[in-house]
């Protein structure tokens, strides 16, 4: 197999980064982030909107002889780190699901939900602050402190399906209560754990349990049968040049290097939408021992031994608004968002479906494989970037079953027979997964750090005989801070006095 950075020259003095052809011709379509800003609805209700779902496997938080699978989940784009008085927090009338499937059908085996306090819950209410000034005065220093007004905490309950076909249903396997939740970066004189005492900038990085911050450190749950649990803000671990994107092709997503347009967004020059943002986040940690894996088929690994992986958030059917009371949520619960690999729903699924697949479940995903097979990504970057009238080459728009085979159903698979994959600063590491020669990153499940927006162009382009590889991007190539090699893994959430979203003033 050969590895190449270049396209095919249809029409010299055409050529510039792939991703721009998308932006130019038809934003409404193309990429936007890993699930930012996925479908019409969800984007009016951002607590429930998920934006990234991790699935690798790692060892347990404070045992190294243990290998278990992290599934770390965030949602709520785009949360200001300043966001004062009330800062972000879990929705307290949400279902904030882990799933784990069959890999082949999607089928449910295992769910882990999460079920957040009322988000109005504070020691005092005589305060305007939401997070200093509880009953106490003076920065926080432990979860739940007298110093802190607001302490979210989060029900956790694991069911197993019981039963098969018509007649399964999940049965509760057991659930713990009131456990914690990390408060936000309010900045170094409230939150003074998460930050450098000289910079005030969030400090990042941690290799093992003893880096971790304190704040971080007490959110982590053990709660039955090895099974641990997290919650709270994290950094935005995702990263992509999305503002220079839609503006029809801003010049820093072209490589720097002297090309001109023969550049294909690969050497850094892009600068990161989501750089200073947080988002909220939930994971598990689940021992080998406690999943049931199954023979499935990677595309680009060959036969393998694991489980699939997808998050939901769901919503009661029915709230009531009072003019005297807080709404209250009553009924069946109804799916409103679900992910499992990153960029289907946003970059292959057409808007008259982008609702309703939130709304549905990966098995019963063979309706949307017409997407897959058929991708409008493809079609777009021949007529824009080789200016093909017809849109129907270079880049084969029809026949990709091996999109397909990534996408549908639409889980992550996951390598269960691996051991602990490489992560971020650990030598070996590549972004770009498969394709840099590391075989632990997406679509063999995903990790913090996994470049998904270049893996999935570079398969958009390449495929589906990849007798070359084509490498394209968008002039990314890092997240603006580093990931933590130990649970929760993303990074630690910005300080909201000194964080600057994107450029910048």
């Amino acid at each position: 197999m050969k590895i190449t950075n270049q396209l095919p020259r249809r029409h010299p003095g055409r050529r510039a980064a792939l991703i721009a052809a998308c932006a130019a011709f038809a934003p409404v379509t193309c990429l936007t982030a890993a699930s930012h800003s996925d479908a019409p609805l969800i984007k009016q209700d951002p607590q429930a909107n998920l934006t990234d779902v991790y699935a690798f496997l790692g060892t347990r938080y404070d045992d190294p002889s243990v290998n278990v699978l992290n599934v770390v989940v965030s949602v709520r784009p785009f949360s200001d780190p300043g966001d004062g008085v009330i800062y972000e927090r879990f929705a307290d009338d949400a279902l904030y699901s882990i799933h784990i499937t069959d890999p082949n059908t999607g089928v449910p085996i295992q769910q882990f939900d999460f079920e957040f306090s009322s988000v109005t819950d504070v020691k005092n209410p005589d305060t305007i602050l939401s997070y200093g000034r509880g009953t106490g005065v003076g920065p926080i220093m432990n979860i739940g402190d007298d110093n802190q007004n607001f302490t979210q905490t989060y029900r956790f309950t694991a069911r197993k399906v019981a039963g098969k076909g018509r007649y399964s249903k999940l049965r509760d396997v057991f659930e713990a209560d009131d456990l914690p939740v990390s408060p936000p970066n309010v900045g170094v004189r409230t939150t003074p754990a998460y930050n450098d005492p000289e910079t005030g900038l969030a400090v990042s990085g941690a290799v093992d349990l003893a880096g971790l911050d304190t704040l971080t450190m007490q959110a982590i749950s053990p709660v039955h049968s090895g099974i641990v649990t997290w919650a709270g803000p994290r950094e935005d671990g995702f990263y992509a040049d999305t503002p220079g994107i839609f503006d029809f092709l801003d010049p820093r997503i072209i490589d720097n290097n002297g090309n001109g347009a023969d550049g294909l967004g690969q050497d850094g020059g892009g600068v990161d939408g989501f750089k200073g943002f947080n988002v909220l986040t939930y994971g598990v940690q689940i021992p080998l021992d406690q999943l049931d894996p199954v023979a499935f088929q990677n595309p680009f690994l060959g036969q393998r031994q694991g489980v699939g992986v997808y998050a939901s958030v769901s919503r009661k059917s029915k709230t009531t608004r009072s003019s005297h009371r807080v709404p209250s949520s009553r009924g069946s619960w109804v799916q409103v968002n679900r992910m499992g690999n990153p960029l289907f729903n946003e970059v292959l699924v057409s808007l008259r479906d982008k609702d309703r697949y939130n709304m549905t479940l990966p098995e019963n995903d063979e309706d949307y494989r017409t997407y897959a097979e058929n991708p409008e990504v493809a079609f777009l970057i021949n007529a824009v970037l080789f200016a093909d009238p017809e849109g129907d080459g270079p880049l084969a728009i029809s026949g990709r079953t091996d999109l397909a085979a990534v996408y549908l159903p639409d889980v992550l698979r996951v390598d269960t027979t691996t051991g602990p994959v490489l992560l971020p600063g650990q030598e070996g590491y590549s972004r770009l997964s498969f394709i840099g020669g590391d075989t632990g990153g997406w679509p063999n499940g995903r990790r913090p750090g996994d470049d998904v927006v270049d893996i999935a162009l570079t398969a958009v382009a390449s495929g589906p005989a990849y007798a070359s590889i084509t490498v394209v991007g968008d002039n990314v190539a890092t997240n603006d801070q580093l990931y933590n090699r130990v649970f929760p893994y993303l990074g630690t959430p910005h300080a909201g006095p000194t964080v600057s979203q994107r450029t910048g003033p």
